[in-house]
């Protein structure tokens, strides 16, 4: 999260860290600024001062007070309380049901609703082996149903048609119907937004909720509404007895508000947080580790899930075993470790669950350039024909021009990226075999953030 609620608590974390002793002023003094980096962040009133009010009984007690390090206890009675008020821990998806598992989609339009729902059905089939069935109940805005269609099926599942001119009722009994014939496990239901709450969108998703009867009712909200979130949260709630929160766009530069709001506005616990625009880009939560990441402290954990997650290991043994083998690495080679790095998520990605003191100097780097780098790159190889990139040797001044010319760019790109390669090159003479680690760790090496290959944080 690149917010300014981030930036405001990364700094106060720092201060409290120093204090080699911890007051009743002194903790006034933070408590203060915590409260307006809150309430600048869109945190709802009310949970700020709950907030608040855990944070200063707890700094005064004696867990604070008898520290050996009482700076650091403080930081981390912040952090507990920051989890806290998100929820506790991970709170999983409940498919405990006679198949299909029905999972309602609710909420207001421009909350990412349709994009969630093909993101929650890959997360189902990969990482829970389910049999997904998606379903548009959205018969009001233009092309919703063929949005869906398009991502259900880039993300593996299948689509149930529906039309604009049929009723939401009556495409939920008929979806419901062909799940249960098709020994489909779960069946997700995507419902109709608004530009605003209205008494018709919320009969209309009540008169679902009863028809199908739902294990899981998910509220999706976009994180960077702010104040706006908790209104809406409240209005569903009253309406709908929601089981789960999905919070969307929390990549964005958000002021994080509704993150530590919306919880405690609706009792329901957040159970997934959309962290990219990617189909893969739904990662389950965890108020803990999120508390972390608010506090600059990273997510080393997600780091490595993500990294792990968009590594091809098979590949990268291969590539282990050539380089081995003395056949040399080629821009094929080269082409391939650019294509590991954006199966990871980009660079801007990994970066947001690196600790902030770990990232301060790669903060002045413009990100965006650092990936347009990549992707220029990866243009200019897929420029070359197939035997210039295994033979790199024949690239002259006019090959050059010829590739420079299809990759849309200057020759002196062409020549910054032969020379990268060259040096990558002779790295890989030098290795004789010292494990896959080394290898990957090498890879990542190359002329860190501010050109080249980006350097991988593992």
């Amino acid at each position: 999260m690149a917010s300014a609620l981030t930036d405001k608590l990364t700094r106060l974390v720092k201060e409290m860290r120093g204090q080699a002793r911890i007051t009743e002023s002194n903790v006034q003094d933070m408590l203060r600024e915590v409260r307006m980096a809150l309430l600048e962040a869109d945190v709802a009133l009310p949970v700020v001062r709950d907030f608040i009010a855990r944070v200063k009984d707890k700094a005064l007690g004696q867990e604070v007070l008898g520290s050996l390090k009482p700076g650091q206890t403080l930081v981390s009675i912040v952090n507990r309380e920051l989890a806290a008020t998100m929820g506790e821990g991970v709170a999983d998806i409940n498919l405990a049901a006679q198949p299909p598992a029905v999972i309602l989609m609710a909420g207001l339009q421009g909350a990412g609703k349709t994009t969630t729902t093909a993101k929650l059905a890959k997360h189902l089939i990969e990482k829970r082996r389910k049999k997904v069935l998606t379903v548009s109940g959205d018969v009001y805005r233009p092309a919703a149903i063929e949005q869906l269609k398009t991502v259900t099926s880039q993300a593996g599942a299948e689509w149930f048609p529906s039309t604009p001119d049929q009723k939401p009722h009556d495409i939920a009994v008929a979806a419901l119907d062909y799940a249960r014939k098709h020994y489909f496990d779960v069946l997700l239901v995507d419902t109709a937004g608004r530009l605003a709450i209205d008494e018709v969108l919320m009969q209309e998703i009540k008169d679902l909720h009863a028809t199908l009867n739902p294990v899981e009712t998910l509220f999706v909200v976009d994180a960077m509404q702010g104040q706006d979130a908790i209104n809406t949260a409240k209005a569903f709630k009253e309406a709908l007895p929601l089981t789960g929160i999905v919070l969307t766009k929390l990549d964005g530069d958000s002021r994080g508000g509704a993150a530590l709001s919306v919880r405690q506005i609706t009792g329901a616990p957040i159970k997934f947080a959309g962290v990219s625009e990617k189909l893969d880009g739904l990662e389950v939560f965890d108020a803990e580790r999120h508390a972390g990441r608010i506090l600059g402290m990273g997510d080393i954990v997600a780091l490595v899930e993500q990294v792990t997650a968009g590594v091809d290991i098979e590949a990268a043994q291969k590539l282990a075993a050539k380089v081995k083998s003395g056949d040399g690495f080629d821009l094929n080679d080269f082409l391939a470790q650019i294509q590991q790095m954006k199966q990871m998520g980009g660079l801007s990605s990994l970066m947001d669950k690196l600790p902030s003191h770990l990232t301060a100097k790669a903060g002045a780097v413009d990100m965006d350039k650092a990936e347009k780098d990549i992707k220029r790159k990866e243009g200019i190889i897929q420029s070359m024909t197939p035997l210039e990139r295994r033979k790199p040797e024949l690239i002259k001044a006019t090959r050059k021009k010829r590739i420079a010319n299809g990759a849309g760019v200057h020759v002196q790109e062409v020549n910054r990226l032969l020379k990268e390669f060259e040096q990558m090159q002779g790295m890989m003479k030098k290795m004789k075999g010292g494990g896959l680690m080394k290898l990957m760790k090498k890879m990542g090496g190359m002329k860190g953030m501010g050109g080249g290959m980006p350097k991988m944080p593992f």
